[in-house]
């Protein structure tokens, strides 16, 4: 692919961002679609956000992920934010459409939809416990909403967070929030166990947010983390007789949703997936 004149700008911003494997993934997917782009990561930090976003309109730049911890704080900065991405009160894409910039959130789709496809193709009536309360969270349990969860139970270290996330989706579906304290009693019960938090992740890879053993067999342990590939949580789960699902899924088809709100041409989720798992194993 040749940089030209008439190349196109999109961008991941995060703090850190350094860690990201997003350019390497959409850069793949626009040589693979013919697509005159280039997909570059920035650092910014909080101070600096309103000075980005004035950047993305004055430069013309297509299109925006945006990930922690700026996922909440840029939604009173953009022109429009999408129906789904107000109701989980986080947006992690932006499309740039002649200088009006609207918010959008993938996660959640994302999610449902490699944990669909990898683990369990029906949700309907599932007893869902999440770990962790953050964006991710809150997009994961939007998207649950949709698919017929028979209930969620929210666990976060700060359990006012946890209450608050689901007082937000209360009239959706049964849905509570407990301690950690309550984490063992809740696997237990559950049918799918998922880890919103960074726990596990490169280079911490040791640390797991429960206790593998608390979950029953053939439960479902989800974690949202791709660095590695398989956390100490899924293999631990894995050896107590779950079904395993990681997050790789999850950062493909977020990605490939808003390649498609920014181009309008079908993700080449495939090529993405290929290019990202051998950067991982790189």
């Amino acid at each position: 692919m040749t940089v030209d004149s008439h190349t196109v700008l999109y961008s991941v911003i995060g703090d850190p961002i350094r860690h990201s494997k997003s350019p390497i993934m959409m850069n793949r997917a626009f040589r693979e679609c013919n697509i005159n782009g280039v997909y570059t990561a920035f650092h910014i930090k909080g101070e600096n956000l309103a000075a980005f976003v004035a950047g993305v309109r004055a430069m013309g730049i297509r299109g925006v992920n945006v990930t922690i911890p700026h996922k909440l704080a840029i939604m009173p900065l953009l022109d429009e934010i999408d129906e789904s991405a107000q109701m989980i009160g986080a947006v992690n894409t932006i499309v740039n459409n002649d200088g009006r910039l609207t918010g959008y959130n993938t996660d959640g789709l994302g999610y449902v939809r490699s944990l669909k496809e990898e683990a369990e193709p029906d949700l309907r009536g599932k007893r869902i416990l999440i770990i962790g309360s953050g964006g991710a969270a809150r997009g994961i349990v939007y998207a649950l909403t949709k698919e017929g969860a028979g209930s969620i139970v929210i666990a976060n270290r700060t359990v006012e967070r946890a209450k608050q996330l689901a007082q937000a989706f209360s009239g959706l579906l049964p849905i509570h929030a407990i301690a950690h304290s309550e984490l063992k009693a809740a696997c237990a019960e559950a049918d799918i166990v998922i880890n919103t938090t960074s726990v596990g992740m490169f280079p911490h890879v040791e640390e797991t947010p429960v206790d593998a053993r608390w979950l029953r067999q053939g439960a479902i342990a989800s974690d949202l983390i791709y660095n590695p590939l398989t956390t100490k949580f899924l293999e631990e789960a894995r050896e107590n007789g779950c079904r395993i699902h990681g997050g790789l899924g999850m950062f493909i088809y977020q990605g490939a949703y808003a390649f498609e709100y920014w181009t309008g041409a079908p993700a080449p989720v495939k090529a993405m997936r290929e290019v990202v798992l051998q950067a991982l194993k790189g």
